[in-house]
């Protein structure tokens, strides 16, 4: 994992992250898997260009305020690189076989809502204050509830989808903002693609209101090669847009 961080962070990646569950999620689902704020803490020392994060964290496996100290030393290991990615949960296992509740949909969505404004009061309070500025990345898909909370609290939103779906939910996520008045294009729009594409479609998740392209390459082997396409794609739109 280490090696895989590093060869990310030397090839440029602007963002490199993990994932927070207890269990993998695919393939073996008794295979290895490690805790993700102490992995973050191991990923903040081997690399140095990248921001990382979890995408994302659970809110209700941590008190929001330990969780917000966490994250505040993570980012100081980092050197003010970390993102704060967090969700509502929606995997039962990693509730149930660590002792957690596992509350309706709505319930853990309604906890969310109330956890964020815990987690950044406790940042202000803390010393030292976190290194760099912390951005808040919230991660899902619900046009009613999650996306009123991205409106209203986030960065950063991360989604994932056809680029159909996620110009569809775009619209959704602006229509919020100028509910609660928020300028939409304070919130960085992220998507997680689990598969490597071509040129072509990374033009359309950019034409879809997408600025910030995440692959997901899994373990073991972590196949970091994978990345080359997409950075180069990235690096070819960067001198045109420089050029223009």
């Amino acid at each position: 994992m280490r090696a895989a961080w590093s060869a990310a962070d030397l090839a440029g990646a602007d963002s490199i992250w993990t994932f927070d569950h207890f269990f993998p999620i695919a393939g073996d689902l008794n295979g290895s898997s490690f805790e993700c704020w102490t992995t973050l803490g191991a990923m903040a020392e081997v690399t140095n260009h990248a921001q990382i994060g979890a995408l994302v964290s659970c809110y209700g496996y941590r008190n929001p305020d330990l969780l917000a100290d966490m994250a505040r030393t993570v980012d100081h290991a980092s050197g003010g690189r970390l993102i704060m990615g967090l969700g509502a949960g929606w995997l039962d296992r990693d509730y149930s076989e660590y002792g957690y509740e596992f509350p309706s949909d709505g319930q853990r969505l309604r906890e969310l809502d109330l956890a964020i404004p815990r987690i950044k009061e406790r940042l202000k309070r803390l010393n030292p204050q976190p290194m760099g500025s912390l951005p808040f990345m919230i991660g899902g898909l619900g046009e009613r509830v999650t996306l009123r909370i991205v409106a209203e609290h986030a960065d950063l939103w991360n989604c994932w989808g056809t680029t159909d779906e996620v110009c569809r939910l775009n619209s959704v996520l602006d229509d919020w903002c100028e509910k609660v008045e928020r300028n939409p294009e304070a919130i960085e729009r992220t998507v997680a693609l689990f598969e490597t594409g071509t040129d072509a479609m990374y033009d359309d998740y950019v034409a879809s209101g997408v600025t910030h392209l995440i692959l997901v390459v899994s373990g073991p082997d972590y196949a970091i090669a994978d990345l080359d396409g997409l950075l180069s794609w990235r690096d070819s739109r960067t001198l045109a847009t420089v050029i223009k």
